[in-house]
């Protein structure tokens, strides 16, 4: 069996029909929230429960995949889900996952905003450009530029160092193309340039 998916109409496939898929690209663009959640109030959630931050964000990731695993016990989706994930993990959880890695190794603003940002925001806009028609060499010269942008912004406002635009901004694009059986897109696209910062961050010192 391979271990890539064909791309399908998600529409198709989505529990709710259109109202699901406009449901599920509400979720993943609010997910442009979080980074505004952890730096102006991480500390103060996390102190109204008598931890640090890094423990609340653990005890965050650990709740959403048990709350998946029961999910995928009894075999069901909710609204917004896509049917074939009754039986797979969910974009949501390997998202949330993968989100919580970045606040648990790197919570800084100049690598978290704009990673997660590439996800809630430049997963969506590739997505539309596919159900929209249009074809992969297109959507690809697109979604670099608008990758790029997301980084260069956050480098005017967070201080991302200028040339990891381009470098991570295309890297998230190809992070997001794959079509894997086990591991979800929400998952490749934050990890791989996770994966990316970290190994750049002794020579970069950000977060020195």
């Amino acid at each position: 069996m391979s271990e890539n998916v064909e791309l399908t109409n998600p529409v198709d496939l989505s529990v709710g029909g259109m109202g699901g898929h406009v449901f599920r690209r509400a979720i993943h663009i609010g997910m442009s929230a979080i980074p505004i959640v952890f730096f102006e109030f991480g500390d103060s959630i996390a102190d109204a429960f008598n931890s640090t931050t890094q423990q609340a964000v653990s005890i965050i990731i650990l709740t959403v995949l048990a709350v998946e695993g029961v999910r995928l016990k009894l075999g069901f989706t909710i609204f917004g889900q896509r049917e074939y994930e009754a039986h797979q993990v969910s974009a949501l959880a390997w998202g949330s996952f993968a989100v919580g890695m970045v606040f648990l190794l790197a919570p800084h603003e100049a690598y978290a905003w704009p990673i997660v940002l590439s996800l809630s925001l430049g997963d969506p806009f590739m997505g539309e450009l596919r159900r929209r028609g249009m074809d992969s060499r297109n959507v690809i010269v697109y979604s670099c530029v608008f990758l790029i942008s997301i980084w260069l912004t956050c480098w005017h406002f967070f201080a991302t160092p200028f040339w990891l635009a381009f470098l991570l901004g295309p890297l998230c694009v190809v992070s997001e193309w794959p079509r894997l059986r086990y591991i979800d897109d929400n998952a490749t696209m934050v990890l791989i340039p996770l994966g990316a910062v970290l190994l750049l961050e002794p020579f970069l010192l950000v977060m020195a």
